[in-house]
């Protein structure tokens, strides 16, 4: 500002400020500049919160999808793994059908009288089988196979030149799995160099 854009003050406005500090008296163009950075610092400071603010939101929107995807996950667990108890509880009921089954001699299966019993016991065992299948329940390869702990439980060792050691070689009990889980385990010996 030059002398004459100032406002021209009259004697008696002149003579009332003789009395205040030169501090008070400034022209406006310092305060007018700290106004100046008091705006711009106000800007800084809700720009940093507007970032802070969408940090916030992209957090916020991160931590609901990975919510929403484990309780999608969780919900096909439970759908798929949900009859994994009862099916596990039905295994020993398949056991003992295959049990019945294999204990029946060959010159019995031929009998009039049996063929109706043996029938009966081999289409029970099939239809078991066939609802374990709808509903992802596996039986487990063991026989030929390498041990696989993640399915196999080795419940002993056995001598043998045939076989590679490690090889499964008898299975004591079968093995089972739900979908990608493992059911029960089988229960298997295992070859061993012979001596």
């Amino acid at each position: 500002m030059n002398e004459n854009d100032k406002p021209q003050m009259d004697a008696a406005a002149e003579e009332e400020l003789k009395g205040v500090p030169e501090e008070f008296l400034d022209d406006g163009d310092e305060s007018e500049s700290q106004g100046e950075d008091a705006i711009a610092e106000a800007l800084d400071n809700l720009r940093s919160d507007l970032e802070a603010a969408k940090q916030d939101v992209l957090y916020a929107k991160a931590e609901a999808q990975n919510v929403r995807r484990r309780a999608e996950k969780d919900v096909t667990d439970a759908r798929n793994y949900a009859a994994t108890g009862f099916a596990r509880d039905v295994l020993s009921v398949w056991d003992n059908l295959s049990r019945a089954v294999d204990a029946i001699p060959e010159n019995l299966r031929e009998e009039d009288s049996m063929k109706g019993l043996v029938t009966g016991i081999e289409a029970t065992k099939r239809e078991l089988e066939k609802v374990f299948g709808q509903h992802g329940v596996t039986r487990i390869a063991a026989i030929g196979l390498p041990l696989d702990p993640n399915q196999h439980q080795a419940m002993m060792e056995i001598p043998s030149s045939d076989h590679e050691p490690g090889t499964v070689i008898q299975e004591m009990q079968s093995g089972w799995m739900i979908k990608d889980r493992l059911l029960r385990p089988a229960m298997v010996g295992v070859a061993k160099k012979a001596d």
